[in-house]
């Protein structure tokens, strides 16, 4: 039977079913040893004086002083039994409080429990309680209504940030077209290369930004259908090759030893983006000059990913904020060219789709950890 905790709604229904059921059992011995103290009389009728009259009124009182010591002595034995029974009573009141509010009170903890497990992946789920239609009822299907609303705004939410997504991408498209033409003209004026240029970083800046978007909806969405054994780690050599340029241009020293590859079961694709948008990370928002310490293992039932970079102390709590979309580090982060304050906040949803865990922290010597936790898959899954 499950133990009930101090200071709940269990432990106050036991105390008053206990009371309840000891109160009762208290009146009744009462009771049961008032009635029981009345006293015998002698009846019949009265003896004439005689000879040996005086001998038996003798005889007689040593009677009731005799019948009146057993009837003193039934008293206390009774009192006795009273006391016992009373003592046994207060365990069985407590054990019969207990089983009647763990009784009472498991629709609510199933309730509670089936709420738990729903979450913003899951919202479609109800809690559905059959019964009659009582006030649990109506909890429960109180609560279903609001997973019901809430369901349709993240999903009206989802949809409108794929769809903007996809809609604003045309008439990017046409606008690079525009540019393409007007640079394309026989001699064009300095000012308008110049022009086209600046448009053409701020276009692909709104791109980038844009398919951040749809990877954002997209893992939050929590549909992964194309599940395949990926390894984390030759998808982190991957990324540090494809940014090998970056990594020159600031000088930054990498250490990449991994001494044991780390697989996992997902998407590659968003996996991918994942450990792009990791070492993305640590290479945008590092000093020039700084080191990068990327690290995989494989712990049984949990892939790691590790990307820790050095620089200067952080507060922990302005980290913790970073998995929220647009959410940066001083100025230092807003002015960055290529960062659009979605990384973190992908990576936190990417990993969340695939059930694992994204821990930020503040490296006590400067810097940041950004680990990642995935359940473990085999190569041959």
């Amino acid at each position: 039977m499950r133990k009930l905790r101090s200071g709940t709604v269990g432990r106050r229904l036991t105390i008053l079913y206990a009371a309840g059921f000891l109160g009762s059992g208290i009146v009744l011995l009462a009771l049961t040893y008032v009635m029981s103290g009345s006293r015998v009389t002698r009846g019949g009728p009265a003896q004439p004086p005689g000879p040996s009259g005086s001998t038996a009124d003798q005889r007689v009182q040593a009677l009731e002083s005799q019948l009146s010591d057993v009837h003193a002595e039934q008293n206390r034995q009774l009192l006795v039994g009273s006391l016992i029974a009373l003592v046994v009573m207060v365990g069985v009141s407590l054990l019969l409080g207990r089983i009647l509010a763990v009784r009472v009170l498991r629709p609510l903890r199933l309730i509670t429990a089936a709420t738990r497990r729903i979450s913003a992946d899951n919202l479609h789920q109800r809690l559905a309680v059959a019964g009659p239609v009582d006030e649990v009822k109506e909890l429960a299907d109180t609560v279903d209504g609001l997973l019901e609303r809430l369901e349709a705004s993240f999903v009206a939410q989802r949809r409108f940030v794929g769809n903007a997504s996809h809609e604003l991408r045309t008439p990017l498209a046409t606008m690079r077209a525009s540019l393409d033409v007007a640079v394309a003209k026989p001699e064009p004026a300095a000012q308008t290369m110049a022009l086209a240029r600046r448009l053409r970083a701020e276009l692909d800046r709104v791109d980038h930004l844009l398919e951040g978007f749809l990877v954002l909806a997209r893992a939050q969405h929590g549909t992964l259908p194309d599940r395949t054994p990926v390894s984390l780690g030759r998808l982190a050599r991957e990324a540090l090759t494809a940014r090998a340029p970056d990594l020159a241009a600031k000088k930054l020293t990498v250490d990449d030893a991994m001494p044991s590859d780390s697989w996992t079961s997902g998407s590659g694709a968003l996996l991918s983006r994942m450990v792009e948008n990791m070492v993305d990370n640590a290479i945008v928002h590092n000093d020039e000059g700084g080191w990068i310490r990327i690290c995989t293992e494989h712990g049984g039932v949990e892939a790691l990913l590790v990307v820790e970079t050095g620089g200067r102390v952080l507060d922990q709590e302005q980290v913790d904020r970073l998995t929220q979309p647009f959410e940066r580090l001083g100025a230092d982060r807003t002015g960055s060219e290529r960062g659009s304050g979605l990384g973190l906040s992908i990576v936190a949803a990417i990993v969340a789709a695939h059930g694992g865990r994204l821990d930020l922290l503040a490296r006590p010597e400067g810097g940041l950890r950004a680990q990642v936790l995935l359940p473990a898959a085999g190569e041959d899954d």
